[in-house]
C-alpha cells in the first residue's frame, strides 16, 4: 500500500505558474504509474497527466499540453507537476494518483478508475 501527500498549491495570478509535489510512502513507487487529476467545484474530476514508472512515457491532457509538465524522481518518492501559463479555469483540487499494476514499463492510464491509490488533494486558485 502507497500513502500520496500533494503539496505546492496555492493562490497565483492568470500567467503565473505552481509546481505541485506529491511524496508517496512505501519502497515501491517506481514501480507505480503516476497520474495527476483535478476537479472544479461543480464539475467531474478530470484527468490531468499520466508518467509511467520508468518516467519514460508521459502523457498530457489536450487542455494543458504545452503549459504543464509531469516528471518523477523514483529516488525522492516524489511526483511533479509544473503548470506554467496559467489560467483561471485551471483552478481546481489537485490530486494524485498511483496506480500498482503495470504492463509494460511506459504504460501510462488516462482514467481514474484505472487507479489504486488517491492523495487528499492540493487547492490551486488562479485569479483573473
Amino acid at each position: 500500500q502507497v500513502q500520496l501527500v500533494e503539496s505546492g498549491g496555492g493562490l497565483v495570478q492568470a500567467g503565473g505558474s505552481l509546481r505541485l509535489s506529491c511524496a508517496a510512502s512505501g519502497r515501491t513507487f517506481s514501480s507505480y504509474a503516476m497520474g495527476w487529476f483535478r476537479q472544479a467545484p461543480g464539475k467531474e474530476r478530470e484527468f490531468v497527466a499520466a508518467i509511467s514508472w520508468s518516467g519514460g512515457n508521459t502523457y498530457l491532457s489536450n487542455s494543458v499540453k504545452g503549459r504543464f509538465t509531469i516528471s518523477r524522481d523514483n529516488a525522492k518518492n516524489t511526483l511533479f507537476l509544473q503548470m506554467n501559463s496559467l489560467k483561471p479555469e485551471d483552478t481546481a483540487v489537485y490530486y494524485c494518483a498511483a496506480r500498482a499494476r503495470t504492463r509494460y514499463s511506459g504504460s501510462v492510464y488516462l482514467k481514474g478508475d484505472e487507479y489504486d491509490y488517491w492523495g487528499q488533494g492540493t487547492q490551486v486558485t488562479v485569479s483573473s
